[in-house]
C-alpha cells in the first residue's frame, strides 16, 4: 500500500531559529543585569524584567511546536513574545533614562559596531564574557540591540505564518485535502469498511468533512 502524503509540517527545532537563539541571549543578559544592578537595592522591576525576558523565550519555543497543528496558536504565541520583549525594552530604557545613563544613538559609531557584533553571535556565553567586562550603561545598550534584533526576526516570523496560512490553509483544510487527495489516488481502497457499513456511511462522512472544512 502506498504510503500516503503527510498533512502535518513539523516545524524543526525551534532552538535552531535565529529569534530564540537571540531571546535566549537577551534571557541570560537580563539575569545577570537584574541580579547585578537592582537585585542588591531592592527594585521591584527584578521580577518584571525577568519574566518578560522568559516570556520572550518561552512563548517562542510554545509557538514553533504548537505550530504543526495551530497556525492561528503559532501566530498568538510569536505575537506574545514580541509584546514580552517589547515590555523589556521600556525597563531598560527607563533604567537608562532614570540614572542618567545613556541610550546610544542608533547611528553613533559604538552602536552600529555592537549591532554589527550581536548580529554575528547568538550564543549566551559571548554575551555573558562581555557583561562581566563592562558596566551597565553598556550591558543595558547590548540588551536593547538584541531585542530590536529579535523583534526584526519576528516581525518576518510572523510575515512568512501569514504567507504559509494563506498558500496552504489551517490544519482543518489540510486534513481534508490530504483525504482527498488520497480518495482521488486510491478509490474505494477500504473494501472491507465498505462492505461492512455501506456506501451510505461514505457519504454521510464526506458530508461532515465539508461541513467542517
Amino acid at each position: 500500500m502506498t504510503v500516503p502524503k503527510p498533512f502535518l509540517s513539523p516545524k524543526g527545532d525551534y532552538k535552531n531559529l535565529i529569534a530564540f537563539q537571540k531571546a535566549e541571549c537577551i534571557y541570560d543578559i537580563t539575569f545577570f543585569f537584574v541580579d547585578t544592578y537592582l537585585a542588591r537595592i531592592g527594585d521591584r522591576t527584578v521580577d518584571q524584567m525577568r519574566q518578560a525576558a522568559r516570556s520572550g523565550k518561552q512563548n517562542i519555543a510554545e509557538g514553533n511546536e504548537t505550530g504543526t497543528t495551530s497556525t492561528e496558536a503559532n501566530i498568538k504565541l510569536i505575537n506574545v513574545a514580541k509584546a514580552s520583549l517589547k515590555e523589556l525594552q521600556e525597563d531598560y530604557e527607563d533604567y537608562l533614562r532614570n540614572r542618567g545613563k545613556e541610550q546610544w544613538d542608533v547611528n553613533s559609531e559604538r552602536c552600529r559596531n555592537a549591532r554589527e557584533w550581536c548580529k554575528n553571535h547568538s550564543k549566551p556565553s559571548d554575551y555573558m564574557k562581555v557583561c562581566h567586562l563592562r558596566d551597565d550603561e553598556t550591558v543595558a545598550n547590548i540588551a536593547l540591540i538584541l531585542i530590536h534584533q529579535a523583534d526584526f526576526l519576528l516581525k518576518q516570523l510572523l510575515e512568512k505564518l501569514q504567507t504559509d496560512f494563506l498558500q496552504q490553509g489551517g490544519i482543518k483544510e489540510q486534513m481534508f485535502q490530504a483525504r482527498r487527495n488520497w480518495r482521488g489516488e486510491h478509490g474505494n481502497y477500504d473494501h472491507e469498511r465498505y462492505e461492512n457499513y455501506g456506501n451510505n456511511e461514505k457519504d454521510t462522512d464526506d458530508n461532515n468533512i465539508n461541513k467542517k472544512a
